[in-house]
């Protein structure tokens, strides 16, 4: 674990597993439910909840199954255990290729590709604006209205008792009802470099780290699940906090 290992984080009124980013790791999400779900068992199967931090899709081979996955996830899963969904940066990226065509680029060079061939769709990574619209239109002829329908209902953070749970983070300063919808699900240097207290302890994904980065005042979860195999999850309980992982296949490739 990075950062501080000695901070003492604010105990919640309930049980919450926290997942960091996926990005179309199909594989590892179903293992690591799969040992949320003897964890929950373990401990009474009492009420919790589930929380996704976002970026679901790109990047991994399977975005089309993640989504599949997450979509029909509420009924595979104990009533105890509530799932709560928010939106990365990923998504917001392909909702927007979605629905405008718009950021294609952007997208793309974010691993957008890899979610177009999950679902059948091809691409030339040349591509002109013309091209880039035809693609466009045949994602939305292709894509479940399902899947369209929950990634449209995806919510910008969740917030319970001490913890606010966010992709991104948060603009030092403001209060969260001023935070602006592209600092939730984009920013970095500015939240991760803050060291005074937020509103709550924020539990976060987006920016990945060899391993769970746990700050007085924040803790992230993205440790690079596509590249490295490795899904992590937190557990925040009145017993403090655990994690869970599904190992890892390599290192990060830029910390090697």
């Amino acid at each position: 674990m990075s950062g501080s290992a000695k901070v003492a984080l604010p105990r919640p009124p309930w049980r919450c597993y926290a997942v960091g980013d996926i990005h179309g790791r199909l594989d590892l999400l179903d293992r690591l439910l799969a040992l949320i779900a003897r964890d929950h068992a373990k401990a009474g199967g009492g009420p919790a909840e589930l929380v996704f931090l976002g970026d679901y899709v790109d990047r991994g081979p399977a975005s089309a199954g993640v989504v599949e996955r997450l979509a029909t996830l509420a009924a595979d899963l104990p009533r105890a255990l509530k799932p709560v969904f928010l939106r990365g940066n990923h998504e917001a990226l392909m909702l927007d290729f979605l629905a405008h065509g718009r950021r294609a680029e952007a997208w793309l060079n974010n691993g957008g590709g890899a979610t177009l061939a999950s679902y059948g769709v091809a691409i030339d990574e040349d591509a002109d604006k013309a091209s880039l619209a035809a693609t466009a239109r045949r994602f939305r002829a292709v894509l479940p209205a399902s899947h369209r329908a929950f990634l449209e209902g995806l919510a910008l953070h969740h917030s319970v008792g001490p913890y606010l749970f966010v992709h991104a983070g948060l603009r030092p300063g403001r209060a969260l009802a001023e935070q602006d919808e592209e600092d939730l699900i984009w920013i970095r240097g500015p939240f991760l470099d803050a060291s005074e207290p937020f509103e709550k302890f924020v539990v976060h994904g987006h920016t990945i780290s060899a391993a769970p980065d746990l700050r007085a005042n924040r803790l992230g979860l993205d440790t690079g699940a596509f590249c490295t195999g490795c899904l992590t999850a937190a557990i925040l309980d009145k017993k403090g906090l655990r994690f869970l992982d599904t190992g890892y296949e390599a290192a990060i490739p830029w910390l090697r």
